[in-house]
């Protein structure tokens, strides 16, 4: 490669890792600035019933919010644009994403093998291009694979809730919420999808931009669809660590639990019923809690802090280091790799799963936001429930069983 060709990988390098390590903490600090004030107004503090009663305010929503307060407020309908973005945005990232790991992240020893040899038998740099640069090692590219299973998780989730939102739920034709909060759920389900892949997600998008590029001057005959190799997309799924599929399991258990409870929730009102009728929802977790569908979300949140905290030690992922230490190594001899957005040599010196920490780190600060705002809104439900009904049963709590 040429000295010019170096330059300008490394300023787009340099670029690339400075909008990233800039998105990373936008959403950080974005999820922590809405954090805080529920952790606040969740305090059992006679000095903050003013702003807890300014918060609740903004969150109020459904049957909590009294039918005379439709000052900035939307129907309660809306939350149907919460899943549509959701379900386009959550797509467009994931197949993003899922292309760049099947082209760029390969997990084979004969894949790494090819990709060198074509790249030194057509002139060009040793690590293949750019793209590849950013990836290079065995532990990158597991983490880019992780985030597609989750970017996976996430639109199976979305499309759910789009389908109970149509075809379930018959939402009270008085039914409101605040516009703050009509805001709120827009902002999150853009950025939710994004932390997801947060670290990967411009190399994914670049590499898209530059196939595009590529098409318009190779032309179509570059495509073929009988080429489509679906279990070459699917293989590496298959290969990720106990960890990952222990979370997918807790993922599945609070799915359905959820399904049961919205599909409870749905059955208390006939469609078309326009009255404002209520009853006690009983069945499934609603025995035991007020709030049994936000509980199953914050089951389903447990499942992303399993996968991404959790270090994988499973033997599939030391017979990877065992198998591609030596090729990568070679591969790497000449060329920098990711570290926590900055380029090092030294990525064998990295324990095995400390890459993926920084997508823990902003999935945490996005679930914490969640619980937080899940538990603030079944409390209040609860004590709605409690005021609405005489022989509301006492044993039940507002979100955590025999707890809260």
């Amino acid at each position: 490669m040429n000295l010019l060709g170096v330059l300008m990988e490394a300023l787009a390098s340099q670029s690339i890792n400075t909008i990233k390590t800039t998105l990373i903490w936008l959403l950080r600090t974005t999820w922590i600035v809405g954090t805080l004030p529920i952790l606040i107004a969740l305090l059992p503090s006679p000095c903050l019933n003013s702003f807890h009663t300014l918060l609740l305010s903004f969150a109020k929503r459904g049957k909590i919010m009294p039918s005379s307060s439709h000052r900035f407020t939307v129907p309660q309908s809306f939350f149907l644009h919460f899943y549509l973005l959701a379900v386009i945005w959550t797509t467009t990232l994931l197949m993003g994403t899922w292309y760049f790991a099947y082209k760029v992240t390969p997990l084979s020893t004969e894949s790494l093998s090819y990709l060198a040899a074509a790249n030194h038998l057509t002139g060009g740099s040793l690590v293949f291009s750019l793209h590849k640069s950013r990836v290079s090692s065995i532990d990158d590219r597991l983490n880019v694979w992780k985030a597609v299973f989750l970017l996976l998780l996430m639109e199976i989730h979305v499309l759910r809730r789009l389908y109970e939102t149509l075809q379930v739920f018959n939402y009270s034709p008085s039914a409101r919420m605040h516009i703050f909060g009509y805001l709120t759920g827009i902002y999150f389900y853009t950025a939710a999808p994004l932390s997801l892949c947060t670290f990967c997600v411009l190399e994914a998008f670049n590499f898209a931009a530059d196939q595009v590029a590529e098409f318009k001057v190779e032309g179509q005959e570059m495509v073929s669809i009988t080429n489509f190799d679906l279990w070459g997309y699917m293989k590496p799924l298959t290969r990720l660590g106990w960890c990952q599929w222990t979370g997918a399991v807790i993922f599945a258990w609070g799915w359905f639990h959820q399904l049961r409870c919205h599909a409870i929730l749905g059955s208390l009102r006939e469609r078309g019923d326009r009255t404002d009728k209520y009853v006690i929802p009983r069945g499934d977790w609603f025995e035991v809690v007020s709030s049994p569908h936000y509980l199953s979300e914050m089951v389903i949140l447990f499942n992303a802090l399993v996968y991404a905290f959790v270090a994988d030690q499973s033997y599939d992922h030391y017979l990877y280091l065992y198998r591609y230490y030596m090729p990568v190594y070679w591969l790497r001899a000449e060329g920098p790799t990711l570290q926590y957005g900055y380029f090092s040599d030294l990525w064998y010196f990295i324990p095995p799963y400390i890459h993926f920490l920084e997508l823990g780190r902003t999935l945490c600060n996005c679930n914490s936001f969640q619980v937080a705002n899940l538990v603030f809104a079944a409390a209040e439900t609860h004590r709605w429930y409690l005021r609405k009904f005489e022989n509301y049963p006492r044993n039940r709590r507002a979100i955590l069983p025999f707890v809260y």
